[in-house]
């Protein structure tokens, strides 16, 4: 799914995307609008403009990422600002990209994010990780976790350290167990680690 204000960038990016493992599900002018269709329509990959009139994109993504547990949604912009990745990132963005890609580059990103790959240029990566870094090369942990998981991957990865299951966290944040088990798996992907057991001790440790 498509979610820009100009419809010939609309066109531009559907026409870039048009080969026979790939189907753009819809399209929206808006961030409103996107709330409204993309629950609908529930897109693999949901491409994501910053700014748009009305909801900006990062207000966006923290709204749709929670809703949208199996979607990932990527950022497509012209923004190369470092606060705008990095808000993506934390709300819930699986990706960030640029608009100066070529065609070919945006298909090959959108493939490569089936694979587990991560849609996002090296400077860009490299920012995340410099966020990530403190004075003397040392990470902590609890701004790891803050920078790269969404405020609901925190909450959810909270109560999992807490001992509670995925049917009691749900109950606690009132969200089904399905849900929890697709934040449980995208906080582990997010953290690189290879279980609950171990993101529970990342989380305790930070």
């Amino acid at each position: 799914m498509l979610v820009d204000d100009h419809a010939l960038v609309r066109s531009a990016i559907r026409q870039a995307l048009e080969s026979p493992d790939v189907t753009v599900v819809g399209e929206a002018s808006s961030a409103e609008e996107a709330l409204r269709l993309a629950p609908e329509l529930r897109p693999d990959l949901l491409l994501l403009d910053i700014d748009l009139p009305g909801m900006s994109g990062i207000e966006a993504v923290r709204e749709l990422a929670p809703r949208l547990p199996d979607t990932r949604v990527v950022m497509l912009t012209v923004s190369t600002d470092r606060r705008d990745l990095l808000d993506a990132v934390r709300h819930g963005a699986a990706g960030y990209l640029t608009k100066d890609l070529t065609g070919d580059a945006l298909l090959r990103a959108v493939r490569g994010l089936r694979r587990g790959d991560l849609p996002m240029s090296r400077v860009h990566a490299a920012l995340v990780i410099d966020q990530l870094t403190k004075a003397g090369g040392t990470v902590s942990g609890g701004d790891e976790i803050s920078a790269l998981l969404s405020s609901r991957e925190q909450e959810v990865l909270r109560l999992l350290s807490e001992g509670l299951t995925d049917r009691e966290i749900g109950g606690a944040l009132s969200i089904s167990p399905r849900t929890v088990e697709s934040h449980v798996s995208s906080v582990l992907r997010k953290l690189g680690v290879r279980n609950r057991a171990e993101a529970a001790q990342r989380y305790r440790s930070g």
